[in-house]
């Protein structure tokens, strides 16, 4: 049995995380590593037709609470409608936006207790 990792920079790195993540500020070497991390995951939150109601913004912030990091997945349609749809639920949820592809976006918001996933230093 492996044991856990301890957080690279001790509990200052997750503070930090905490900090960029909540300004919605993650560097590039952050996001690569988010999105690695992501890969496998499957869609946590899917929006319907309905769009971003108040409903799927309260379950995605429930899902990032305990998960900090998901895959959201929306209709396919106009691309910019989309981009508008994540960065406004992203912003609901104080959620940094990582990354998109198609009609699938990543979200990460870290936990402040416990600490969960760690995140390479800026």
């Amino acid at each position: 049995m492996e044991k856990p990792r301890p957080a690279a920079g001790g509990p200052s790195a997750s503070a930090s995380a905490a900090a960029s993540a909540a300004e919605h500020e993650l560097t590039e070497r952050q996001r690569r590593h988010l999105r690695g991390l992501a890969h496998a995951l499957k869609p946590v939150v899917r929006l319907g037709s309905a769009g971003l109601t108040e409903a799927i913004a309260a379950e995605t912030a429930r899902a990032l609470g305990d998960h900090e990091l998901i895959k959201v997945k929306a209709p396919g349609g106009d691309r910019a409608a989309r981009d508008e749809l994540f960065a406004e639920l992203a912003r609901r949820t104080g959620s940094a936006l990582v990354h998109r592809i198609g009609n699938v976006a990543v979200l990460y918001r870290p936990r402040a207790e416990p600490p969960g996933l760690v995140i390479p230093d800026r």
